[in-house]
C-alpha cells in the first residue's frame, strides 16, 4: 500500500508503508504500553486503525544535525582533495625541470614515478587503513570517550597527518628519497585519525534527531499523519552524504588543478587549511549537540550474549550447527525471562528488547558481510579508472578531474532520488526497501564495470602502442569524457548501496552500539581493500580488461546471491523498524 508522505514543512515525498509488515506482537508493543520519557511526553501515538491508514512523514531535521554536517563536509574536503592527487603523486615521475611536481599545461604531474602497480598498491593500503581503525575508534567512543570526545581527539591526529604529507611534497624534499618515507607515515597518521573520525560522526549526526517513536500530528493543511523516526533518519543520511559529496567535489576539483598548476605542496596544504574549520565548528557547537555517554563494556556483555545462546548447538556436522545457529528461535534462550528462577547470570542485566535489538544488530553486521565484494567496483575509481584517463585525450583536463564526476552525480541524483525517483516508485505500487536498493546497488556498480571494461578495450584498440598504452608516448584518440557513464553507474551505486547501508546500520543497531554497527559497516571497506591487494597484478597493461571485466562478474554474481539471502529478512523491515528500546543497567543520560 503507498502512501504520499509530506513533511511539515510543505514538501511532498512519497513513502510506502505495507499493512502486512506491522510489528509482531513477540517483539514489539504498543507505544502506549511503552515508558514515556521527557522526549516523547505530550505526543500522540497511532493506533492499530492509524498505523494502517494514515500517511507516514519525515518530520524536520534538527539543525544540530546540519552543524555536524558541516564537520564532515570539511574532513571530507580534506581527505578527498588529498587523495585524489595521491595515483598521480605516487605513479608519474617528477616533470624535468619540476620542483613541485606540476605538469603545467602539456606536461602530466607526477613526483614518486613508482609506476601504477605501486600507486594502486598503496592507494588501496590507504583504503584498508583508514577502514580498519574504526574498529578502534568505535570501541573507545563506546566504552570510554562518547562519540564527541573520541571525534576532536581524531581530528587532532588527522592534523598532524596532514602536515606531515605537506612537508613530503615540498620542494627540496619532493625530489629526495626521504619523500616517501614521509608521505607514507602521513598516510598512516591520517588514517588513525580519519578511521577514529568516520566510527562516530555518522551515529553521531543521526543522534541530533531523538524521537524514537510514531506518533501523530496534524499538518497545517488540517490532515493528520504518522510521523515516522526511520524516514527522518533516512533523510538525514540522504543530505549527510550530500554535505559529504559537496566537500569531496570542491576539495577534488581545486586540487587536481592546484597539482597540475602549481605543485603537490599546495594540494595538500589547502586541505589542511579547510580541516582547521573542524575544530571551531566542533568548539562553537559543544553545549548544542545531543551527546550520548560512553555505556562500559557492552560489546563484551553482546559476544557472551551471543556465547549463551549458542550453547547446546553445537554439533558435529557443520551444516546442522549453522542451521541451529541461524534458527529463528536462537536467541530465545538467552533472554532474561526465560531464565528459570534463581539461575539467571549476574552480567544479565538487561531486558529482553534488548536481546531483541542485539539479534537485530547481528542480522544488519549479516548483510553487511557481502559488502567487501560492492566495494571492490566502487575502489576502482581511486585508482585505476584515474590512471585509465591518463591513457585518453585529455584535451589540457588534469587525468584525475574526471573523478570528480561521481560526487558531481551524486549533488545531483540524492535530491532526485528523494524528491522524484523513490516517490514514482512508491506511486507504482513497487516497495524499493533498504535491502531491495543495496541489491540494486550491486547491480549498478557491475554496470559501471562493464562500461569501463568496454572502453579499456577500445583504448587498447586505438592507442598506438596497444596492450602498452600507460607506457606510451601517445594517447588513444578517445575523448576522456567518455568515462562519464561508469562514474555516473558508481554514483547511482552510491546511492542505492552506501547511503542505505549507513542507513541501515544506525537503525538495527542497538543504542549503546551504534559506533560499533557503524564501524562493522565500515570495515567491509577495510576488507574489500585487503581483497583489493589480490587484484592488483590485473591493475596494469595488458590486463586491465581482465581487471573491469572480472569486477564486473563478482559485483553482478555475488549481488544476485545477496537477494537470495536477505529476501526473507527484507519481509520483516517494517518490524525491525518498529522493535522497541531495550534497556541494560548502565547510565543513559544524554549529556546537553
Amino acid at each position: 500500500m503507498a502512501h504520499a508522505r509530506e513533511d511539515l514543512d510543505g514538501i511532498k515525498h512519497t513513502e510506502s508503508y505495507d499493512e502486512k509488515q506491522r510489528p509482531s506482537d513477540e517483539i514489539a508493543v504498543s507505544d502506549a504500553e511503552v515508558e514515556i520519557d521527557e522526549i516523547h511526553e505530550g505526543l500522540v501515538f497511532p493506533t492499530d486503525e492509524e498505523r494502517a491508514t494514515l500517511r507516514r512523514v519525515a518530520d524536520k531535521i534538527p539543525w544540530n544535525a546540519y552543524l555536524i554536517a558541516f564537520v564532515e563536509l570539511a574532513e571530507r574536503f580534506s581527505y578527498y582533495g588529498s587523495t585524489v592527487v595521491y595515483t598521480n603523486f605516487i605513479q608519474q615521475p617528477l616533470p624535468e625541470g619540476s620542483r613541485t611536481g606540476a605538469g603545467f599545461t602539456d606536461g602530466q604531474s607526477g613526483a614518486l614515478g613508482l609506476g601504477q602497480r605501486a600507486s594502486t598498491g598503496l592507494t588501496t593500503f590507504n583504503q584498508f587503513w583508514v577502514y580498519v581503525v574504526p574498529l578502534f575508534g568505535a570501541y573507545i567512543a563506546d566504552t570510554y570517550l562518547g562519540r564527541f570526545n573520541t571525534i576532536c581527539i581524531a581530528i587532532l591526529v588527522a592534523l598532524v597527518g596532514h602536515i606531515i604529507l605537506i612537508v613530503s611534497a615540498v620542494p627540496g624534499v619532493i625530489n629526495h628519497p626521504s619523500a616517501i618515507g614521509a608521505y607514507v607515515v602521513a598516510l598512516i597518521i591520517i588514517g588513525i585519525g580519519t578511521g577514529l573520525f568516520k566510527a562516530n560522526i555518522s551515529p553521531l549526526v543521526a543522534e541530533q534527531y531523538r524521537k524514537t517513536k510514531l506518533h501523530v500530528v496534524t499538518t497545517k493543511k488540517g490532515e493528520k499523519v504518522i510521523i515516522d523516526p526511520s524516514l527522518t533518519v533516512a533523510r538525514v543520511y540522504m543530505y549527510f552524504y550530500f554535505f559529504i559529496n559537496f566537500g569531496a567535489l570542491v576539495g577534488q576539483i581545486g586540487m587536481t588543478y592546484s597539482e597540475k598548476y602549481v605543485g603537490f605542496w599546495l594540494a595538500y596544504t589547502l586541505p589542511t587549511l579547510v580541516f582547521l574549520l573542524c575544530p571551531f565548528v566542533m568548539y562553537i557547537g559543544r553545549h548544542r549537540y545531543v551527546r550520548s555517554p560512553p555505556s562500559g563494556s557492552v560489546l563484551a556483555t553482546s559476544l557472551r550474549l551471543w556465547k549463551y545462546a549458542a550453547r547446546g548447538k553445537w554439533r558435529l556436522n557443520p551444516v546442522t550447527t549453522w542451521k541451529n545457529l541461524t534458527a529463528d528461535g536462537f536467541w530465545d534462550g538467552a533472554k532474561p525471562s526465560k531464565q528459570p528462577a534463581g539461575t539467571k547470570p549476574k552480567w544479565m542485566t538487561f531486558d529482553d528488547l534488548w536481546v531483541e535489538e542485539v539479534k537485530r544488530g547481528f542480522k544488519a553486521c549479516g548483510v553487511f558481510c557481502w559488502f567487501p565484494i560492492y566495494w571492490l567496483t566502487y575502489n576502482q575509481l581511486n585508482n585505476n579508472l584515474t590512471s585509465q584517463a591518463a591513457t585518453m585525450s585529455t584535451h589540457g583536463l588534469p587525468n584525475d578531474v574526471l573523478s570528480n564526476l561521481d560526487p558531481f552525480a551524486l549533488l545531483i541524483f540524492i535530491p532526485l532520488c528523494d524528491m522524484v525517483f523513490y516517490p514514482a516508485l512508491r506511486r507504482a505500487g513497487i516497495n524499493f526497501s533498504a535491502l531491495k536498493k543495496i541489491t540494486a546497488g550491486f547491480a549498478t556498480g557491475a554496470g559501471a564495470m562493464i562500461w569501463a571494461t568496454v572502453l579499456q578495450h577500445n583504448i587498447y584498440k586505438t592507442n598506438p602502442c596497444h596492450y602498452q598504452a600507460a607506457t606510451c608516448d601517445e594517447v588513444s584518440p578517445l575523448n576522456v569524457w567518455i568515462q562519464t557513464g561508469a562514474y555516473v553507474l558508481i554514483a547511482l551505486s552510491e546511492i542505492l548501496a552506501s547511503i542505505t547501508g549507513l542507513e541501515y546500520a544506525f537503525t538495527k543497531a542497538p543504542k549503546n552500539m551504534r559506533s560499533l554497527v557503524m564501524s562493522v559497516f565500515l570495515f567491509t571497506q577495510a576488507l574489500s581493500a585487503a581483497l583489493g591487494e589480490a587484484f592488483v597484478s590485473l591493475s596494469a597493461d595488458p590486463l586491465l580488461v581482465w581487471n573491469y571485466g572480472v569486477m564486473a562478474v563478482l559485483a553482478a554474481v555475488f549481488g544476485t546471491l545477496f537477494w537470495f539471502s536477505v529476501r526473507k529478512l527484507d519481509a520483516q523491515e517494517d518490524t525491525l523498524n518498529n522493535l522497541q528500546t531495550g534497556h541494560m543497567v548502565v547510565d543513559h543520560k544524554v549529556e546537553a
